[in-house]
């Protein structure tokens, strides 16, 4: 398979309220009532955690029967650490993730080496966690309408 262009738009609704669309699937993204917002959606740092969950809770279930292991239940708890001065312009404060940490949380009564296998593949082959973990190119333009 060939490399494959995905797609997104987000819209700014009203206030801090964003509705974000791709393949026919909308979200409402928005800030907690402390940071400004009404609270209608998740923010965007708490979208990205939940996106590396999600990426890696998919790997896991794609992955699982070529390295042996059935999967009773699975989950992934996550963490990331922001500081929010970076976000309201501190010139020495990077405004994104300063630390991502993920906990996989596999229920299965497969083999522990199975198991380890299983999260190593995860590891290597989760297109968001790679994503998150190397410097890539991310190009902005702008329409006046």
């Amino acid at each position: 398979m060939a490399e494959e262009t995905f797609k997104a738009k987000a819209t700014l609704k009203d206030g801090l309220t964003v509705e974000a669309e791709s393949r026919g699937h909308k979200i409402t993204i928005d800030e907690p009532e402390e940071l400004g917002g009404t609270d209608e959606g998740m923010n965007p740092v708490e979208l990205a955690l939940c996106s590396l969950g999600g990426c890696l809770s998919i790997c896991a279930s794609m992955f699982a029967e070529s390295c042996d292991v059935e999967l009773n239940d699975f989950s992934v708890d996550l963490e990331g650490d922001l500081d929010l001065r970076g976000f309201k312009g501190a010139d020495d404060v990077d405004p994104g993730f300063q630390d991502v940490r993920f906990t996989l949380n596999i229920d299965s009564d497969s083999p522990e080496e199975n198991i380890a296998e299983l999260v190593e593949v995860i590891e290597e082959r989760c297109p968001v966690s790679d994503t998150l973990k190397r410097n890539i190119t991310v190009n902005g333009d702008y329409e006046v309408k």
